[in-house]
């Protein structure tokens, strides 16, 4: 395997995590900055004033996303084996 290959595939998998953790990244984000917000305007400073959104928000992102979520996953797999041959020459 050539040092161009292992730089791909490391790429490949990098780029494939990074489009899996995206959207959970994003609105996590998102909803800490408006959660965070609030908290100053009101000072409340209780953490599962921020944490339990977070989670319940989490939970309903992979909820909803998990059937997309796998079909990239199962598609770089797929993508990945079907030139494995490449990568053992």
């Amino acid at each position: 395997m050539t040092p161009e290959q292992v730089v791909q595939l490391s790429r490949q998998t990098i780029e494939a995590a990074f489009w899996v953790a995206m959207p959970i990244l994003l609105c996590t984000m998102v909803l800490g900055l408006l959660i965070n917000i609030g908290q100053v305007m009101t000072s409340i400073q209780d953490m599962t004033v921020s944490t339990v959104p977070r989670l319940t928000a989490v939970g309903v992102i992979l909820f909803f996303l998990t059937p997309w979520i796998l079909h990239h996953l199962v598609t770089f797999t797929v993508e990945l084996f079907g030139n494995f041959q490449v990568y053992t020459q």
